[in-house]
């Protein structure tokens, strides 16, 4: 830490202890939302605000938030972050010591989502990432959790999958060196592939840098290789290019990827060339039942499409929330003890039942949940199978 962001963390601590008697004290619980609303992340962004209007509407129809034997009044701060970490960390020293927030929601990307959490911790104040899957995000920091995995549990699914379905021994994986998400998942898919299959059966392992538009050399690479399957990380705005010139240079094999896939249009941009292909996932709006089926009704009706990923996670995280606080039986109106017992309460949540399936997070702030594969089917992201811890 340099002395520089001490000296800001230290005057940023006394504006919290000023504010200690804020939150609550006057009838009202103040949320931070802190989430791409421009920017690359920005179509996310709003579909996790839209989820999270939702829960605030419901919260009006049913006269505010009983905490004990109160009524309050909760009130969401949309705060954009323009999908660039330096702003979300300025958003979070807003959140906590201008609006005195009992707890936060976001960022929803890992290269935001780290820096924030770091922050949080700093100032003992609740942080749920609906969509950060870098273990890092919550590593020794107690203040910090998640609504999805992590990324390191889907190379084993996929690898299971993809021996189950299209008995792949060999596989080839395509990722952008530069961006942190595809890079870890491209190695963590590589070590548990090699594990199960072998040292070497990642017969390609190919790199492209961010704004690369052309992957004609390394698919062709790739088409030689003998693989017999293709794992590619990337985002769902990237998948499209990468699909059709898999095509074009005649590369036959199944395409799969991460939860990277969901959210954003990406079957808008790639239509019918990603029908068939599967993705792991945390959430899938087809074939929905129970409390997921309530969502995707209430969300689909508000907004005339069906939630991704990113909107789901968004609307679990906020009802987990809201759970904790009401379970922490009382806030005293002191923000700084208010906090901590958030943190404890939603540290001990079991069994919530979610859109994105059951959650009850571990140690590390992570929900123990089931791994969703995740199959396009007439355009509509659809529950094909699922792997649980």
């Amino acid at each position: 830490m340099t002395r520089l962001f001490r000296i800001f963390l230290l005057g940023s601590l006394v504006l919290v202890v000023l504010c200690q008697n804020v939150n609550g004290a006057d009838g009202t619980i103040r949320i931070g939302f802190n989430i791409p609303l421009v920017g690359m992340f920005s179509m996310v962004g709003n579909h996790a605000k839209d989820a999270a209007e939702l829960v605030r509407k419901d919260l009006i129809a049913q006269g505010g938030l009983r905490v004990g034997d109160k009524i309050y009044d909760v009130e969401f701060l949309y705060g954009n972050n323009n999908s660039n970490p330096v702003k979300a960390s300025a958003l979070t020293v807003e959140h906590i010591t201008k609006d005195s927030v009992l707890a936060m929601i976001g960022p929803l990307s890992s290269r935001q989502a780290i820096p924030v959490a770091e922050m949080a911790n700093s100032f003992s104040t609740t942080v749920i990432s609906p969509w950060s899957t870098s273990p890092v995000t919550t590593k020794d920091k107690p203040f910090s959790f998640r609504s999805c995995f992590i990324y390191t549990e889907q190379g084993p699914v996929l690898t299971q999958y993809t021996a189950k379905e299209y008995g792949a021994t060999r596989a080839a994986v395509l990722y952008d060196i530069l961006s942190a998400y595809p890079r870890g998942m491209a190695s963590s898919f590589k070590a548990a592939f090699e594990k199960v299959n072998g040292t070497g059966s990642v017969v390609a392992f190919e790199e492209f840098r961010t704004e690369d538009k052309d992957f004609r050399p390394q698919l062709e690479r790739i088409r030689l290789s003998g693989a017999q399957v293709l794992f590619t990380p990337q985002h769902y705005n990237e998948v499209p290019l990468i699909v059709r010139q898999a095509k074009e240079v005649g590369l036959d094999i199944p395409i799969v990827g991460s939860n990277s896939w969901a959210g954003g249009d990406l079957v808008g941009e790639c239509g019918s060339e990603c029908d068939g292909l599967i993705f792991t996932g945390n959430y899938a709006p087809g074939g929905a039942t129970g409390i997921n089926k309530t969502f995707v009704e209430s969300y689909s009706k508000a907004y005339g499409k069906n939630p991704d990923e990113p909107a789901a996670l968004t609307w679990d995280a906020v009802r987990a929330l809201l759970k904790a606080i009401q379970n922490t039986g009382e806030l005293t109106g002191n923000l700084l003890q208010d906090r901590k017992a958030v943190n404890t309460s939603l540290a001990q949540l079991k069994n919530f039942d979610g859109a994105s399936g059951m959650m009850s997070f571990n140690a590390s702030g992570t929900p123990k949940k089931c791994t969703i594969i995740v199959k396009i089917v007439d355009g509509l992201f659809t529950f094909n199978d699922s792997v649980c811890p």
